[in-house]
């Protein structure tokens, strides 16, 4: 279940932001229909509430030769506290793995990987099954992105 925003102009920020992070406050007010102030205040006040985490600029991995992405399927025997600590701390040093995921079902954890190719792909396999013992890694090739970074509804 969803937590309810204390109101709509709050979820009219978050939309407008999740569309461009760069608007200038006065742009921001505007497509929102409040003083800079207002939505000043209302901005601080997501932001204080970790709502707003920070604010990034969405690229084009094609255009910067990131070609393959790859959902790696990780299914392990090992469900300790300390493992996971272990495992955590190995798969956040892999750069391409931009996403990463404890799940529910037959696997245990969902990695999304950006990377060129095939051989750098085999990169980040070999070492991510290097360094902690995993039971086995099952990986996806996508092979068109439909939609990709899509906003959250709010």
């Amino acid at each position: 279940m969803r937590k309810e925003l204390p109101d709509h102009l709050d979820a009219r920020i978050l939309r407008e932001l999740q569309l461009d992070s760069a608007l200038s406050q006065r742009d921001l007010a505007a497509r929102v229909g409040l003083s800079q102030n207002a939505c000043w205040r209302r901005l601080k006040a997501l932001e204080d509430a970790g709502v707003i985490r920070g604010r990034t600029v969405r690229l084009d991995r094609t255009k910067l030769g990131l070609g393959l992405v790859v959902f790696a399927m990780v299914r392990t025997r090992h469900h300790s506290a300390a493992w996971l600590k272990t495992f955590r701390t190995h798969v956040s040093t892999i750069p391409d793995v931009v996403d990463f995921f404890r799940i529910g079902g037959d696997y245990d954890y969902m990695l999304k990987i950006v990377t060129t190719d095939m051989a750098s792909y085999d990169g980040v396999y070999q070492r991510l099954i290097g360094a902690v013992e995993l039971e086995s890694v099952t990986s996806y090739f996508a092979m068109e992105a439909i939609e990709e970074e899509r906003p959250i509804p709010v």
